[in-house]
């Protein structure tokens, strides 16, 4: 008696100084009302491990390692507070107070440590546990028992009222541990029945969690044999809807193992949910550092060398320099700002070289922070199951395009596609979103319902332009050499980039020769390349540009605002040609995507000449030439290996700045008062 007395003394102690009591006080006065008819009143409470230590150590222990028992004791402290401040006047006994203990925080230790990659489904003890993981399913929220009263039936035992028999949920507790027929009274032996206008329903809701680990064998890069084990978490009440699909999320819980005859599930009980985000290296490679101040006198040079160099080991040097240096645009641009909005650059290359597009882009996505290729026989989106955890409702897992969030979603190659499909992936892209339809009555609700979930990724795809299967032909200047893409498609994509094979045969034997050194291991580059980089340092380099916060320069707002007026007003003259809100947006994405390439903070100018030459080049793709006719490679227009590649494509780029300046000037109403004369 003594040893409860002093735990129960030290929690008071506790709770006056966390401020604890304060919130007890509150939490109470709802329950005065005198319309609720509550059989348990639910009081959480926040416990931090290191503030209960030093109040008294021995109740620490307990709160780390047998949290049930500790949260009896705090039970029976807070019961003690609120019939002696009088706080709850239909509160009778100890039993109606329902605790829930929610950790800050456990000790950085092994032991409170569940590994999501070495999960063992074993039985060990039940104490807190701290772990990261990606959520990849999800259910809706439904309801469940968080407290009944039950009456004696023998209406001459004393417990045949009152409030002696309360049953609240506990850690790892299925409904029939709560509610049940079969109960007998304690005193008499008799059956029990509930008292059913009593009853505490709360909300509870599955989610699946899985290591991000798991992801990498979805980037297409290598089979690997490891098998990955996800575990579920129970989210109850005020936890609930706090945890989205695709997302990264550091989860307090209690390990529970729930008996469904003849199966034990494990599963955990959360009762601390807070966004997680692994720890990635933000440092850029000596190597780089280098380069880039060999580069400063020029601003272009820098991101043109990055792209040149990149992915030497899949394609020769100098091949397919505007899809390298896309593929690194849309890295940069794959992250959600503070306001949730995330800003996308989806990428559609026109090729007909598949095979080594197909290996650019796979290597690409081990860049990136998450990377997911398309498997034909997984799903895109979301899919429906039923859950196996007796809720009986829906359980909604992640496709690959929500596995990918805050990353890139390769999808390959788009001819593989039938035409319901890509009607429901330009839906996608137009929308950012996709809609599940849940059945009603397949799922146990009364009514159907139609759940709307955010699609926070970039898209790559490319297309065969010498599949021309259900297209007819098009006299518009480069629409012949799409492939089998719609235009309504390829305008949902954003950018479009051709990879033309100019030299014919000639690119044929380069690449035949860069697969033949590949294969005896050459490490020796060609001669013509000054510069190596690892991927390692190209990771480096990408997770460092990514974590950049740039800003729009006055200068580089008015040529991209101009070339915007500009192009809407000869769009206007051009049949089937739209420029919308989008295309101003992609234009900015593009200028800050190079920004961040070239390590800077402020968009400049030449970010912006940068951004209206793809994006031109993509319009002249998708619709024909424009009153601004450039190059099909503008961005660059020389081969790069050669002794003064850079100086001549400097050259070349200050000449289609000029020509975007008269562009702008022609087209573009009152661009005179806002451009400055050059």
């Amino acid at each position: 008696m003594a040893y409860f007395l002093s735990l129960n003394k030290s929690i008071l102690i506790y709770l006056e100084r966390s401020g604890g009591l304060e919130k007890l006080v509150e939490d109470c006065k709802p329950f005065n009302d005198p319309q609720r008819t509550e059989a348990a009143c639910r009081f959480p409470v926040s416990v931090n491990p290191s503030d209960v230590m030093e109040v008294d150590p021995v109740l620490g222990d307990c709160v780390l390692h047998d949290p049930l028992r500790a949260t009896t004791l705090f039970q029976a402290a807070c019961f003690q507070v609120i019939k002696r401040l009088c706080l709850i006047g239909k509160l009778h006994t100890e039993s109606q107070v329902n605790v829930t203990l929610n950790f800050t925080h456990l000790p950085p230790f092994p032991e409170y440590t569940l590994d999501l990659c070495g999960f063992p489904r074993v039985s060990r003890p039940v104490r807190p546990v701290s772990m990261e993981g990606l959520v990849i399913a999800i259910t809706r929220v439904t309801k469940y028992t968080q407290g009944a009263r039950f009456l004696c039936t023998n209406g001459d035992c004393p417990f045949s009222g009152g409030f002696h028999h309360i049953r609240v949920h506990t850690p790892g507790a299925t409904e029939s541990a709560t509610v049940r027929s079969d109960f007998s009274c304690a005193s008499c032996s008799s059956p029990l029945a509930e008292d059913v206008k009593f009853r505490v329903l709360g909300d509870k809701q599955l989610v699946e969690l899985i290591h991000v680990k798991a992801l990498e064998v979805l980037t297409g890069r290598q089979q690997s044999s490891l098998r990955y084990q996800s575990v579920t978490l129970f989210l109850r009440d005020e936890l609930c809807n706090s945890m989205r699909v695709g997302r990264l999320y550091g989860v307090l819980g209690i390990p529970a193992h729930v008996h469904q005859w003849p199966s034990i599930t494990c599963s955990i009980e959360a009762n601390r949910v807070q966004p997680w985000e692994p720890e990635y290296c933000h440092k850029v490679s000596a190597s780089f550092q280098r380069l880039w101040k060999e580069m400063s006198p020029s601003r272009w040079r820098f991101s043109a060398v990055v792209a040149h160099c990149f992915g030497l080991h899949v394609a020769p040097p100098g091949m397919y320099n505007p899809l390298k240096l896309s593929l690194l645009l849309s890295l940069m641009q794959s992250r959600t700002d503070a306001g949730d909005a995330f800003h996308n650059l989806d990428l559609l290359v026109v090729t007909s070289d598949t095979l080594t597009v197909d290996r650019l882009m796979t290597y690409s996505l081990s860049l990136a922070r998450r990377g997911v290729k398309h498997p034909a026989s997984a799903e895109m989106f979301a899919s429906l199951s039923r859950d196996e955890h007796g809720a009986g409702t829906a359980n909604i897992h992640a496709g690959s395009a929500l596995l990918a969030t805050e990353g890139i979603c390769m999808l390959g190659d788009l001819n593989r596609y039938k035409k319901d499909k890509l009607e429901t992936i330009q839906s996608v892209l137009e929308s950012r979103a996709v809609s599940v339809f849940i059945p009603g009555k397949k799922y146990g609700e009364d009514a159907d319902q139609q759940l709307s979930f955010p699609v926070q990724c970039s898209f790559w795809a490319f297309t065969d332009s010498h599949h021309r299967a259900g297209r007819a032909d098009c006299t518009l200047l480069g629409t012949a050499e799409m492939g089998p893409v719609p235009i309504q498609l390829a305008d949902a994509f954003g950018l479009v980039v051709q990879c033309k094979d100019g030299i014919g045969e000639k690119a044929l034997l380069a690449q035949t020769v860069h697969t033949l050194q590949q294969a005896i291991r050459t490490v020796n580059l060609p001669q013509s390349t000054c510069w190596e980089f690892s991927t390692q340092e190209y990771q480096e380099l990408v997770a460092h540009a990514q974590g950049l916060q740039v800003e729009l320069s006055s200068a580089a707002e008015k040529i991209i605002h101009g070339y915007y007026m500009a192009a809407r007003r000869v769009g206007t003259q051009r049949q089937g040609v739209k420029i919308t809100g989008a295309s101003i947006k992609l234009l900015i994405s593009l200028a800050e995507a190079h920004c961040k390439l070239c390590l800077r903070t402020l968009v400049l100018e030449e970010d912006a000449v940068i951004a209206v030459l793809l994006c031109e080049n993509s319009v002249t793709l998708k619709h024909g030439a424009s009153a601004l006719v450039i190059p099909p490679d503008a961005v660059f227009p020389c081969d790069l290996a050669a002794v003064d590649g850079l100086r001549r494509r400097d050259a070349a780029l200050d000449e289609l700045h000029q020509n975007i300046l008269r562009f702008i000037f022609t087209y573009a109403p009152g661009a005179g008062a806002y451009i400055a004369e050059e």
